[in-house]
């Protein structure tokens, strides 16, 4: 099983940045994404970032070039460093780990985290 901790949200102004954290314990094998997600209420959740166990990244556009997502293999983590943060950034950040096996694909979520940019 795995169970995914996250931390690192809070209330920040516009501009502002923070880092968000997401610690997986338990085996999520060799072949993975790990990914941050938000939902912002009233709306769908939307995948903000994710990265494979390969390194490979992508993000969505609307934080390209402000936001970046990187793990650490060895300690099962995954962050997201959130720099030039606007209002509409504000949402419940989740951790997403899909973890893919031979028969089956398994999906983990974390508690969710909420980020508020406001001034």
């Amino acid at each position: 099983q795995v169970q995914l901790v996250e931390s690192g949200g809070g209330l920040v102004q516009p501009g502002g940045s923070l880092r968000l954290s997401c610690a997986a314990s338990g085996s999520i094998g060799s072949i993975y994404t790990m990914g941050w997600y938000r939902q912002a209420p009233g709306k769908q959740r939307e995948l903000v970032a994710h990265i494979n166990s390969g390194g490979s990244t992508d993000y969505a556009d609307s934080v390209k070039g402000r936001f970046t997502i990187s793990s650490d293999n060895v300690k099962k983590t995954v962050y997201l460093q959130m720099n030039s943060l606007k209002p509409e950034d504000t949402a419940v950040y989740y951790c997403h780990v899909q973890r893919i096996q031979i028969l089956t694909t398994n999906d983990y979520w974390g508690q969710g985290t909420q980020v508020t940019v406001s001034s």
